[in-house]
């Protein structure tokens, strides 16, 4: 099974991989007339290359595509328009596949604890599908299902990843992404147990209990597993369906504006976050109230960490180039020679100068930026060391910037995430004061 997917996977690859790299090769020669309309063909080609393979493969390849589809800010049209259907549109597993592995998990016929049970998914995704249900005490209910046999695919796919990764860095020195590959072998697995999932939900639940403007379901412990996962079923706008909120009335700039607060709140107050906010994981409901969904991936932050997370904010906000080093250090970052200036580059490229320039999201030059300047700055000095925890911030960072993108997003980010990190840093200043 192994060695099969591989050779698929790395196939899709490797011609993705020669067609761009056919049409860089080509401009060099013939020069630059036609380039941006070749890219936009292989764009086209590429993204639905991709997608049928997903379709066929599944597994972790859906993941991959669904983070991909997120990228509004950085990625052409052709891949997030074609990949966005896998958020929450993947072709369905059989229902008798499905009722066989609720009824295994909990031991009993499906009619002993549902008095309706809808066969057809509300949503299929990459590791399960969710079906709507009806209780035997009348509470509707949506049922998490994990797909049979995914466990084995996802390791299968993890190390051909891996395998695919390492060729790509050794062809490509400036897209090395084997620390990614890192963090999925840590995470992923966990996506896969629900019981995880389930204290992840309530944690988040009660760290956002105070806000009414987000909603998050309730697990019936008694009815889930491992495997299966049954929380109140809660209904609303998709995020990135404009249209639809425009006729429900909502604002989808307050959408944006309360998306960014709700998770600078996790991430700089509560150091416990959700960590894959893709448009299939958040809803709305008028108001604006935002439905979060989806706790698989979710990321606790020890205190110290935290604390240099929000030192490290507060200093790129605040355009303090020495902070940033001594936040960089104080997380664990090492540069190859030690000097900072590495460090001070990403930090303005990922945050510095969307907020000087009161960008409300890195729109297209500041990519153009980030990707010359980054290689760049790695050549000169790389970065050797990288903590793990910080990279799910990162990708958090991109999910959230391809929603704002969607969303035509206006936030201020300088005066939206300046508070949080003034009020954690204030206290800690105060204490340290006292203590001397």
């Amino acid at each position: 099974m192994r060695a099969g997917r591989f050779v698929s996977v790395a196939w899709v690859a490797a011609t993705i991989y020669a067609g761009y790299k056919s049409i860089q090769l080509w401009s060099r020669i013939a020069g630059d007339a036609r380039k941006e309309e070749r890219y936009r063909r292989q764009d086209g080609r590429a993204a639905r290359s991709l997608y049928r393979s997903a379709v066929r493969l599944q597994g972790m390849l859906i993941k991959a595509c669904q983070f991909i589809a997120t990228r509004a800010d950085v990625l052409p049209d052709a891949w997030v328009n074609t990949l966005s259907g896998l958020h929450d549109r993947v072709p369905p597993r059989p229902f008798a596949a499905i009722r066989e592995r609720v009824e295994r998990e909990l031991g009993r016929p499906l009619e002993a604890v549902f008095a309706e049970f809808d066969p057809w998914p509300l949503a299929s995704a990459s590791l399960a599908q969710v079906h709507a249900a009806r209780l035997l005490d009348g509470r509707r209910c949506a049922v998490k299902v994990q797909y049979p046999g995914i466990e084995g695919l996802v390791r299968a796919d993890l190390r051909n990843l891996a395998v695919i990764l390492r060729a790509l860095a050794w062809l490509e020195r400036d897209f090395d992404f084997r620390v990614l590959m890192r963090e999925a072998f840590k995470y992923i697995p966990m996506e896969l147990d629900f019981e995880h999932e389930a204290d992840n939900c309530e944690t988040i639940a009660r760290n956002l209990a105070a806000r009414a403007d987000v909603v998050v379901p309730r697990v019936y412990r008694e009815f889930s597993t491992r495997r299966v996962l049954v929380m109140e079923l809660i209904e609303g706008i998709k995020i990135t369906d404009v249209a639809a909120l425009d006729r429900a009335g909502i604002d989808k700039h307050a959408v944006a504006q309360k998306l960014m607060e709700v998770f600078c709140e996790q991430v700089l107050r509560d150091g416990f976050f959700h960590a894959d906010p893709h448009p299939g994981n958040v809803m709305v409901q008028p108001g604006p109230r935002l439905v979060l969904l989806d706790f698989g991936l979710a990321k606790d932050f020890p205190p110290r960490f935290r604390d240099g997370i929000v030192r490290l904010t507060f200093s790129i906000l605040t355009a303090d180039n020495e902070g940033i080093a001594a936040a960089f250090e104080q997380l664990g970052f090492r540069t190859r020679d030690g000097s900072p200036q590495t460090l001070i580059t990403l930090a303005n490229l990922l945050l510095g100068n969307t907020v000087r320039r009161g960008r409300a999201y890195a729109d297209k030059q500041l990519i153009e930026e980030f990707s010359e300047e980054l290689p760049r700055a790695l050549r000169v000095n790389p970065i050797v060391e990288v903590p793990a925890d910080v990279l799910l911030v990162t990708r958090v960072m991109g999910l959230l910037s391809g929603l704002g993108k969607t969303l035509d997003s206006r936030v201020d980010l300088f005066a939206t995430i300046m508070p949080y990190a003034q009020r954690l840093l204030v206290p800690a200043a105060g204490a340290a004061s006292a203590a001397d």
